[in-house]
């Protein structure tokens, strides 16, 4: 035990000294969480858009001016006429013009109805579709207002109600998949190195003719990283929490059982490269393209899986953040209980105990 201990120690030792090291580890995911948390939204605010007005009543000027108050509109633009319309686009200077067609109020109030035009810039389809319905709920929310005294013959409302998300922030959405991109990366990146670094030092050699067994030493060099990870781990949903504003429903105690599972499959899976690899660059290279860019295509936080082909949803299923990330929604955000989860932490369980095996069986006991 004092010599597990020791070289642990030692671990403890080579990560103080090295400043960017320690930075990476511990610095890294905090800027990650905030620049992550802020910029990953699917919100769309102040959007710039025009205005072409041609009744001019109390009617437009009301939607106008529910329009400009909203958050996700700036009005930058008056427009005269549909000639200015295309210009504007072609300018970038809108990203959406709102058309009031002339008489307006007046078919309002004698038909019952009237229309507005919503053109947007199509470019960027998702943006142009958030626009618009923005827009359009803005409006219907004006209509029902003005009819609310008023018997509309054939007239069916639709009640939305969204759970867990009222306010339909992104970050609620893109939180659990930045804690999984974070430890992911600084867990697996770190540690691939760690037996890669030794060989290249030279001091394998002491390791090797030590009374240590290769899963002792295989278990040394990981301890240090899943402390230091739990300090992570605290960062992050403090962040999240009091920052972000993502509140943690569920066991506080579960969450951090299932995120120190997480790590620990992380940490099996770089000391797999490390034991696989003969250098540093190498052993890095892999890391970040074995796991950092299946964490963001694969694991579901940024592109729908169920919208990928069907190859790519079998392959999804080897990526360990796929799994993490649907357990922190149901815990984090739905407030769910192990009941919920046990099916992927079982899988989480799995890949851990398969990663670990494979490290240490690949583990060389001979430089030559």
């Amino acid at each position: 035990m004092k010599q597990f201990v020791s070289f642990v120690r030692k671990e403890f030792h080579h990560i103080a000294r090295d400043k960017r090291t320690l930075f990476i580890l511990l610095g890294m995911p905090i800027m990650q969480i905030l620049i992550f948390g802020f910029a990953l939204t699917n919100e769309v605010k102040n959007s710039k858009i025009a205005i072409l007005d041609q009744s001019n009543d109390p009617s437009t000027q009301a939607l106008r001016s529910e329009l400009d108050a909203s958050r996700y509109f700036d009005i930058t633009q008056d427009l005269r006429s549909y000639q200015e319309i295309e210009g504007a686009f072609k300018k970038g200077k809108i990203k959406m013009a709102v058309i009031f067609p002339a008489n307006f109020a007046s078919d309002l109030d004698h038909f019952n109805t009237a229309q507005v035009q919503l053109v947007a810039d199509a470019s960027d389809p998702n943006v142009a579709n958030t626009l618009t319905n923005y827009a359009t709920a803005i409006i219907l929310d004006y209509q029902d207002r003005i009819t609310n005294n008023r018997r509309l013959p054939h007239t069916i409302k639709t009640e939305m109600r969204m759970l867990y998300n009222p306010q339909l922030k992104g970050a609620y959405s893109f939180v659990p998949g930045v804690m999984a991109m974070v430890l992911m990366l600084v867990c697996t990146l770190m540690t691939a190195i760690t037996i890669v670094r030794e060989k290249e030092l030279g001091t394998m050699e002491i390791m090797l003719v030590s009374p240590m067994r290769p899963f002792k030493i295989v278990v040394a060099k990981a301890v240090p990283y899943l402390l230091l990870s739990m300090v992570n781990i605290t960062s992050i949903l403090l962040l999240s929490v009091f920052v972000l504003e993502v509140p943690i429903n569920g066991s506080l105690v579960l969450l951090l059982f299932e995120s120190i599972l997480f790590t620990l499959t992380c940490l099996a899976f770089g000391l797999l490269i490390s034991t696989k690899t003969d250098s540093q660059q190498t052993a890095m290279f892999i890391a970040l393209t074995g796991m950092f860019l299946p964490t963001i295509m694969l694991s579901g936080f940024m592109f729908p899986i169920e919208n990928m082909p069907l190859p790519l949803r079998i392959l999804s299923n080897i990526v360990p953040a796929k799994w993490f990330y649907y357990i922190v929604k149901e815990v984090m955000i739905k407030g769910l209980g192990i009941t919920a989860v046990w099916k992927e932490t079982l899988i989480l369980t799995g890949m851990l105990l398969f990663l670990l095996a494979l490290s240490i069986r690949n583990f060389k006991i001979r430089l030559a």
